[in-house]
């Protein structure tokens, strides 16, 4: 039996889907960090260049590679919705912001923390560092940019073209490795094969999993509440609140 996919594009129809999907996503996102954690801890050997230091890679590298993947998912999200003038994907780029910010900030946190053994310092205005700071700093004015118009509708345009645009920094972060003289060390994983030991790769993709069925959860959570706010004056809105 084929289901119409079409019908969940309606904020009213996808409301209730997101709510049943939340389960599905953020209880196997709780299991798979505490197996990432416990591998990257626990069973994974110690570097032999860096030491015990390199385990925050755990962290650091999901959180990297999540701010970057969920910055492009938001900006064809916000591209969308100012295109096709689609209220639900609007508001999925609303609803996906904060957690990307968040993890931007893991990124540079858990950078800072592995840097100081290596460099020697908390900061270095590395051409990776840069480019993730300043995709934080994208986040923060997408945010910021969206609360500080009233009309919601008219917010979603305005920080549609700032996620757009911004979404060119995206390719620079990745590739800031191989175009500048960087401190920041290359890709250890690459389609070429790697050196990393299994349990080190394990962890590494656990984590990642984890990490990104977390962002889905606290996205639809978030998305719930996003509509409930801009669809409240609506008859579904109103029943369903005296159903509850």
């Amino acid at each position: 039996m084929a289901i119409n996919w079409f019908k969940y594009s309606a904020p009213s129809t996808f409301y209730g889907l997101a709510g049943k999907l939340v389960p599905f996503f953020a209880i196997p996102a709780a299991v798979l960090f505490a197996i990432g954690m416990y591998i990257g801890f626990f069973v994974a050997p110690v570097d032999a260049v860096q030491g015990e230091a390199y385990r925050i890679i755990f962290i650091h590298v999901p959180a990297s590679i999540l701010s970057m993947f969920l910055y492009l998912i938001m900006a064809g999200y916000a591209a969308l919705g100012l295109i096709f003038n689609t209220r639900l994907s609007s508001m999925m780029a609303t609803a996906l912001a904060p957690t990307g910010a968040l993890f931007a900030f893991i990124s540079l946190w858990t950078g800072a923390l592995w840097g100081k053994p290596m460099w020697g310092a908390w900061w270095v205005w590395d051409a990776r560092l840069t480019s993730e700071l300043i995709l934080l700093f994208l986040y923060f004015g997408f945010i910021a940019l969206h609360a500080s118009i009233d009309d919601p509708r008219r917010a979603d345009r305005a920080a549609a073209l700032l996620a757009i645009v911004g979404s060119v920094n995206v390719p620079i972060i990745y590739f800031s490795v191989k175009w500048w003289n960087t401190l920041h060390q290359g890709s250890t994983i690459k389609f070429t094969g790697t050196s990393m030991h299994i349990a080190m790769q394990q962890a590494m993709f656990v984590t990642l999993l984890a990490c990104w069925m977390y962002a889905v959860a606290v996205a639809l959570v978030r998305v719930r509440s996003i509509i409930l706010d801009r669809e409240r004056t609506t008859q579904w809105v109103s029943e369903l609140k005296e159903i509850a």
